[in-house]
């Protein structure tokens, strides 16, 4: 087997794995923004809607 055929193995493995690390990241990162998103809208909700009924009492 020639080492060259064993070194682009290698190589396309740890490219692979690389990936692998990065796509796992994106997922957590992108878990933690939705997240965020609900807690903002959340909050913008409940302002609203205390904003709504401060214009009707006063």
């Amino acid at each position: 087997m020639s080492w060259t055929l064993v070194a682009a193995v290698l190589l396309a493995t740890a490219g692979l794995l690389v990936l692998g690390l990065l796509a796992g990241r994106l997922w957590l990162d992108v878990r933690v923004l939705a997240r965020e998103v609900d807690t903002a809208s959340r909050a913008l909700a409940e302002a609203a809607g205390d904003l709504a009924g401060a214009s009707r009492a006063g």
